[in-house]
């Protein structure tokens, strides 16, 4: 998992990307391709 100031460009990497608010932290998450993550705060 990466942890990264910009989650927009994470998001556009596959069309399956999506971004959810966990415990007032940014994550992108990704069902299919499961390395596409990323945490934000």
């Amino acid at each position: 998992m990466k942890v990264r100031n910009s989650l927009r460009s994470l998001k556009q990497r596959h069309r399956d990307c999506r971004i959810v608010r966990r415990k007032g932290r940014v994550y992108v998450i990704n069902k299919t391709q499961r390395r596409f993550k990323a945490r934000q705060g």
